[in-house]
């Protein structure tokens, strides 16, 4: 673990315009877990890339900000800027 808590957001290779958003501390990990159908949110839509990351060091902080991220202002949000 390097200290950062990372906000994602993956797009569907399989379906374009399908987002997940998640909160993990090992990017890397958790897009493998995505791709090989170990989460059963994403597995019908894999494979999966990564849209965008964002490293926060404190995990409170990067917790909201995914929660405002599932929010209806949050997805207009991420569909504008990230």
């Amino acid at each position: 673990m390097n200290g950062f808590a990372y906000v994602y957001i993956l797009e569907s290779l399989n379906r374009p315009q399908s987002y997940y958003v998640g909160l993990t501390d090992d990017l890397a990990s958790r897009l493998a877990k995505h791709n090989a159908g170990e989460v059963p949110h994403t597995a019908k839509l894999k494979p999966w890339r990564i849209k965008s990351a964002l490293a926060f060091r404190d995990r409170g902080r990067a917790a909201d900000f995914e929660r405002y991220l599932k929010s209806g202002s949050g997805r207009a949000f991420a569909k504008k800027h990230l």
